[in-house]
């Protein structure tokens, strides 16, 4: 059966990952991020190498109106949206809570958070309309554990791991499924954002051990929505081997 799924953040990493994912089942796809050329770079390969339907929305879900003017934008039958995907995220710096920068912290807070919250503030009522639907929340071990100068990040996790639970106590009623999945160490540009371009310091976290891939990623997302009806994945850890917690990775 095809479904209509809905994945924010979806230009790199997980986002893009998860899309080609959906789209290689034969999926239909509303995919959204902030940069329109490689969006629609994006939705072409999905279109030409899938032969699926795919709505690329270029918004920023840091801003209220633009998610609320995108999702009423949709027409009747793009708003028939089964799978919602809150995957836009990211980290930003790696200081010491008395030497962080307050933009740094703003921009995680804005996307990380409040970005999901707005997402599924205006998906959650097309799906309790039609009693059916899943919402995954795309967390971290960051989520799950702190650890050194990762106080703000950390605390963004933690609050979609809570915003997750809470969520799924409030849809359980309207037959919604809501999934939170926790990713450990993932060499994706994550730690390029977090490191502001720097490659060096970025590739530098991977050496030494083999990270998640967003394809681990995405075939986790995928499995959770194959599940029979009655059967929900409430939490999913997903790590490395090598990787035990947050902070103890094997690198040999």
């Amino acid at each position: 059966m095809t479904k209509i799924v809905f994945i924010t953040g979806a230009t790199a990493g997980f986002g893009m990952a998860i899309a080609r994912k959906f789209a290689a089942n034969g999926h239909s796809l509303i995919i959204t991020g902030r940069r329109k050329v490689l969006l629609d770079e994006l939705a072409k390969e999905l279109i030409t190498t899938f032969n699926v339907e795919v709505f690329p929305l270029c918004f920023d879900v840091r801003s209220l109106k633009a998610v609320g003017e995108a999702i009423t934008g949709l027409t009747e039958r793009w708003k028939n949206i089964d799978i919602l995907v809150n995957n836009a995220g990211l980290a930003v710096g790696l200081n010491q809570i008395h030497e962080a920068v307050i933009d740094d912290w703003e921009r995680m807070i804005d996307t990380n958070v409040k970005g999901l919250l707005y997402m599924t503030r205006y998906v959650s009522p097309l799906m309790v309309a039609r009693k059916q639907g899943h919402i995954i929340n795309i967390g971290s071990i960051a989520g799950k554990e702190v650890y050194p100068m990762g106080h703000v990040y950390c605390g963004s996790k933690f609050a979609v791991d809570a915003i997750t639970k809470g969520t799924r106590i409030d849809l359980v009623s309207h037959n919604i499924k809501v999934t939170h999945i926790a990713p450990g160490a993932a060499n994706t540009e994550f730690s390029l954002v977090r490191f502001k371009g720097d490659k060096n310091r970025a590739d530098s976290v991977y050496n030494g051990f083999q990270p998640l891939t967003a394809e681990d990623v995405a075939d986790a997302v995928f499995y959770v929505t194959t599940l029979p009806a009655h059967v929900n994945i409430n939490d999913m850890v997903l790590m490395p081997t090598a990787q035990a917690s947050a902070v103890n990775i094997h690198k040999g």
